[in-house]
């Protein structure tokens, strides 16, 4: 147990099925675990009328606070899905970086360096209260049904979905999903269960997380430091490479990452005798802190070949995997849920064709790809694997004092950041000059804006179906289109207004779309750019609309 806070316990329920042995239950969709990544998939469906039945085989939300950050584009989701507040309340709020070698910084980073976004960089928050805050979320949708201590032990791929087999403390019966998504974790079971491979690489280290408890006044940003003086471990003495990271939590709960190396045994160095000389050793004998949470970890960077299987999605870890640095894990599942759900919902209500469901996995694969390139590059950095690599590391380290073309060289994790989607078929290609970088696929960037009086932001007022957004008074006659398509307008400040909207009060807006008067924009229902134009066109958007919904 941890001594800042207290697991809730989720009620089972006896599953109804039991009392229909011999009928097999039909859902829409079936989402199998309640992490961060299942819970944030089924709520996105769920508040978009889908009915969504969600399968754990636990009770309470993940022991040990797990994951820690989470970036902007994330925030930017769960704002959209209704809970990121509470989140970005709760969390310590970070847009800062700093990298030492021994003991001297070399490098840093701002994840924010100009105004005008509503989310910071990051925030940390331990994955119990992100869980918590999801499971809240849940409840409030009669969309949702959350069951728990339902095991999924077996699953059979059909042409119209899957026939799923679930044990619970009463008994097991069967259900038929016509789409099951698949977030149970890196070890994925069902994944296992359908033998679908996962292929890439796994990294001979090993690292010490410690969470502990303590008073301190140190910023909130992240701290990394290579070959530290107060983290000689018997491998760093040999040559061996050694690193630690330093982050703040809620409730005064600091994250310490320790490198061990492959050699290091897992469970000694769990022990609090062999724990805590490293704390003490980093803070000083004179901090008081206490320990809250360890655990010894490898990491690996894989992913599955495709993400999509017939009527079986794979999100998250149970499709992709990478190492922590950088914090790419929870934040690219929360983007697999950003981009499946539109698409998903718009074939369940017969507007768009099952081949959009095979740009989930076209769109995501490359964003895991692009994750698992810089998260490998990372950890390469982070424990090079021969002494040569590591003489180069660490000559980079000392450049970096004085030079900033070293700077750029220094690694000690890219920091996640959304997918531009530039490659996507879903996108239309630019026919008009643009500045900027809102190109096709991008995610929307946000701004400042006021509507009928009230100050907000863009992001709030552009999600859950197409829109076009329109810079200045062109006059805009939509044609019929196969889905609806919002038009919200974008006023400067001083300009005639009607109801609903957008005043550019800062510039923001304007600049970073390029928006000259006329500038049309088609956007995704998950804030991506699908497509733009310098002035209005009823048969390009028509066009552009059936493309991004796989109608052509």
């Amino acid at each position: 147990m941890l001594s800042t806070y207290t697991y809730p316990k989720y009620s089972y329920q006896r599953p109804p099925e039991l009392d229909t042995p011999d009928t097999v239950q039909r859902h829409p969709v079936v989402v199998v675990g309640a992490g961060p990544v299942g819970l944030s998939a089924a709520i996105d469906l769920a508040r978009q009328g889908v009915p969504v039945l969600l399968l754990d085989d636990d009770d309470t939300v993940s022991i040990g606070s797990r994951g820690v950050c989470y970036a902007k584009r994330a925030l930017e989701v769960l704002d959209r899905l209704g809970c990121g507040q509470p989140m970005v309340d709760k969390g310590v709020t970070w847009n800062v970086g700093r990298t030492f070698f021994d003991t001297e910084e070399v490098f840093n980073f701002n994840l924010l360096p100009e105004a005008g976004h509503e989310r910071p960089g990051m925030i940390n928050l331990q994955q119990y209260y992100l869980e918590e805050f999801l499971v809240r979320r849940a409840q409030e949708l009669p969309a949702l049904a959350l069951r728990w201590k339902h095991k999924v032990t077996k699953v059979e791929r059909a042409g119209d979905g899957a026939r799923v087999e679930v044990a619970t403390p009463d008994g097991a019966f069967t259900l038929h999903a016509d789409w099951l998504i698949v977030a149970d974790g890196a070890r994925s079971p069902i994944r296992n269960l359908l033998g679908l491979e996962i292929d890439g690489k796994v990294f001979q280290d090993r690292f010490l997380i410690a969470d502990v408890v303590m008073k301190a006044d140190f910023p909130a940003e992240r701290w990394f430091w290579f070959e530290p003086p107060f983290h000689r471990f018997e491998g760093a003495s040999a040559g061996k490479p050694s690193s630690v990271l330093l982050h703040r939590q809620a409730d005064n709960v600091w994250r310490i990452d320790f490198q061990l190396g492959w050699d290091a045994d897992p469970e000694a160095e769990k022990k609090p005798e062999k724990v805590l000389p490293r704390i003490k050793a980093m803070l000083g004998d004179e901090r008081e802190f206490e320990l809250e949470w360890v655990s010894v970890y490898t990491f690996q960077c894989r992913r599955m070949g495709s993400f999509r299987h017939g009527r079986v999605l794979f999100v998250g870890d149970a499709a992709h995997q990478v190492s922590p640095f950088g914090a790419r894990g929870a934040n690219s599942g929360i983007q697999d849920v950003d981009n499946l759900g539109w698409k998903l919902k718009a074939v369940l209500d017969g507007v768009a064709p099952e081949a959009l469901m095979d740009s989930y996995s076209e769109e995501r694969t490359f964003a895991a790809d692009e994750n698992l390139l810089n998260s490998t590059r990372s950890t390469d950095f982070i424990t090079p694997k021969s002494p040569t690599s590591k003489l180069f590391r660490n000559a980079v380290l000392g450049l970096a004092r004085e030079f900033p073309f070293a700077r750029k060289l220094v690694n000690s994790g890219r920091l996640s950041v959304p997918a531009y989607l530039t490659e996507s078929t879903l996108n239309t290609p630019d026919a008009d000059a643009f500045d900027g970088w809102m190109v096709p696929g991008a995610p929307m960037d946000d701004a400042p804006v006021s509507v009928d009086g009230a100050a907000g932001w863009l992001l709030r007022h552009v999600a859950d179906q197409f829109t076009l957004l329109v810079f200045g008074d062109a006059a805009i006659d939509l044609p019929a289109l196969p889905v609806p398509v919002r038009v919200l307008r974008v006023k400067t400040p001083g300009a005639t207004l009607q109801a609903g909207d957008v005043v550019d009060t800062e510039g923001h807006l304007t600049r970073r779309y390029d928006g000259q008067p006329g500038t049309c924009y088609l956007l995704r229902p998950d804030q991506h750019v699908a497509a733009r134009w310098r002035a209005f066109d009823a048969a390009a958007l028509h066009a552009a609309l059936g493309r991004a919904l796989c109608l052509q």
